[in-house]
């Protein structure tokens, strides 16, 4: 089977990437956890997201709804474990995209803890949109950015 860049594949032993070039004698450097590796075709098999929810191709989001019981409101967010840096911002711009549609003024960015790509890809994305007013990692759990819309 031919892949192309942007494709998603799940690698023998290493896991779920996205191809980024296409080499001679069917070898493909795949992203793998930002990492890229030189694979062989024979190792490779397309990988398609058990559910997709998004109008762009090659963009999954899965937004969560979760309800305060405190304070009596609801937050939607977006987790961003397991994608590639690309992934995520693609995942982000159009999960923003959703929120600003359905008014809401506050929105959850689930990154993880790590302080990585992902993080800093999130927080330069964010402080270049015109549309949110404000974003903050939340004291409670460090691997959260909290969006003002």
């Amino acid at each position: 089977m031919e892949f192309s860049p942007g494709d998603s594949v799940h690698v023998a032993a290493l896991g779920k990437g996205v191809v980024r070039e296409v080499r001679n004698r069917r070898r493909y450097v795949v992203e793998i956890k930002g990492r890229s590796v030189l694979v062989a075709g024979d190792q490779l098999t397309p990988f398609e997201p058990a559910r997709r929810r998004s109008m762009r191709p090659g963009v999954a989001v899965a937004p969560v709804v979760e309800e305060d019981s405190a304070a009596g409101r609801t937050t939607r967010s977006l987790d961003l474990h397991g994608k590639t840096v690309n992934e995520a911002i693609d995942a982000l711009d159009e999960f923003l995209n959703m929120a600003i549609l359905e008014g809401d003024a506050e929105v959850r960015v689930i990154h993880g803890r790590s302080g990585g790509r992902i993080k800093a890809a999130v927080h330069a994305r964010l402080a270049s949109m015109p549309t949110t007013r404000g974003f903050r990692v939340d004291a409670r759990n460090p691997g959260v950015t909290i969006v003002n819309l």
